[in-house]
């Protein structure tokens, strides 16, 4: 037996002896005892033998303290005394006491021991950060906040947890902040250029929008539009991803309904989400910083699956002039339905003309999708869908692009949206301010994609960086 599983086998005969005493407690009582009982009584006594072992571990860390340390001035900070300091952990609150220095003609002290472990003092410790902010993604955060105790077994308020998952949105708009700089230095594409060997062989870039309600909390905005309590704002989002085919043994209902007509049933894999509450310019620059991340402009093939919004295909024409550019079959399908609904009063008519309008779409004959709407000349909505289809013909032949092997659907970046958006943005009684908004998306956008241990990374570093 290694000397590890020895101290493990004796901390747990300890702690089996705690257990034993607790129970006999609660029996002479007569209270009911059960396996969930002894679990409870478990968890209880490990947190608070975590917590107990973290203070001392941090109080005696460094061994003994020298006379002085350099300050980051370039003179020397002179010891002072231990000094108490408090941090929750993981464990709970953590008490602890570590040499202090200071007597820098700067004016300024530190606790090398804070810069050594990334302790913030009367802060959240950057493990916990990770659980709070994790729970903040998921789920509202006075629900987060009644979901840890069951967790954690002390209580972490409502306000903790907004904060630190909102600061890891904002860690992750720091980060996309870094990236859109480095998006626009010619030295690092260039390198990049030459030193890349493996690229996407099909990209596929997505981007939609959804509503979020947003309360105006700053005074001057509130005099600016007096009367108004709150506001809906556009949240644009986008997403990078590849794409496969589903075997046939893992395809859904649906999925096989759809293999019978189409022949092919494909999925996204490997999705990353980004978004932002702003205008389409500044949308363009995340659009094209996280595009040189995804490889996008060095794909050998770049594939543009998204609805007709003009604002949208205005942006990939700049960014991405030579992807493959498709309007989602199912936006244009569904436009049909509702040319049928409104211009057809007849419901054999209404089936018949849409059956057949949709198979010549299908087809990719998009001309004769245009004239047959443009001929119903009393239905509004007929010549706007004229309209829209005629702007987006090339966007949509559908036949040519099913024998490329072209995904057809948006659903990916739908999916996000609801998500992202409606899930978690959305929920009964949210309200939120614009930067609260964007930074708990992101957050979001950043655990759906993976790309949480970037952040926590960063989380990590905040005090020592500051």
């Amino acid at each position: 037996m290694d000397s590890n599983t020895e101290l493990i086998t004796a901390i747990a005969h300890q702690v089996s002896a705690y257990l034993k005493q607790a129970i006999q407690q609660r029996e002479v009582a007569g209270e009911p005892v059960t396996l969930a009982t002894l679990e409870t009584e478990l968890r209880e006594c490990l947190r608070q033998t975590g917590a107990q072992a973290l203070s001392e571990f941090l109080s005696t860390a460094l061994g003994t303290p020298e006379a002085t340390v350099p300050c980051a001035c370039g003179e020397r900070l002179h010891y002072q005394r231990r000094r108490r300091a408090v941090v929750l952990s993981v464990f709970g609150r953590v008490d602890y006491t570590r040499a202090y220095y200071a007597g820098c003609p700067c004016g300024h002290g530190k606790a090398p021991l804070d810069e050594h472990y990334g302790i913030e003092p009367g802060q959240v410790s950057a493990g916990l950060a990770k659980l709070l902010s994790l729970a903040g993604v998921e789920l509202p955060f006075e629900h987060s906040a009644r979901w840890l105790k069951a967790f954690l077994l002390f209580d972490v308020s409502e306000n903790t947890v907004r904060q630190e998952t909102q600061q890891m949105g904002q860690l992750q708009m720091e980060r996309e902040a870094d990236l859109a700089q480095q998006s626009q230095d010619e030295a690092y594409l260039q390198t990049r250029l030459r030193e890349t060997r493996q690229v996407p062989q099909r990209l596929y870039g997505l981007i939609d929008a959804g509503k979020v309600r947003i309360e105006p909390r700053d005074s001057a905005e509130k005099a600016e539009k007096p009367g108004t309590a709150e506001a809906w704002r556009d949240m644009k989002l986008g997403c990078w991803c590849e794409a496969e085919a589903v075997p046939p043994a893992q395809r859904s209902v649906r999925q096989r309904g759809k293999y019978d007509r189409e022949q092919a049933v494909y999925r996204a894999k490997n999705i990353r989400y980004y978004c932002d509450i702003t205008d389409a310019a500044t949308f363009g620059e995340l659009l094209w910083a996280r595009g040189v991340e995804a490889q996008a402009d060095l794909a050998h093939e770049l594939v543009f699956v998204c609805d007709g919004a003009t604002w949208i295909w205005k942006l990939v024409e700049r960014y991405y002039p030579n992807a493959v550019q498709i309007v989602d079959w199912y936006h244009a399908a569904d436009r049909l339905e509702r040319v049928a609904q409104v211009a057809c009063a007849v419901d054999e008519t209404r089936e018949t003309w849409r059956e057949e309008i949709t198979e010549a779409l299908w087809q990719g004959r998009v001309g004769e999708v245009i004239q047959a709407c443009a001929a119903l000349q009393r239905c509004e909505e007929a010549q706007d869908a004229a309209t829209y289809f005629s702007n987006n013909e090339a966007r949509m032949q559908y036949a040519r692009f099913r024998a490329a092997g072209y995904m057809l659907g948006s659903g990916t970046v739908e999916s996000g949206c609801k998500q992202i958006i409606s899930q978690r943005l959305k929920c009964s009684g949210a309200q939120w301010s614009l930067a609260g908004a964007v930074q708990t998306a992101k957050a979001r956008a950043a655990w759906l994609s993976g790309e949480w241990h970037a952040l926590c990374a960063r989380r990590e570093a905040l005090p020592l960086a500051a």
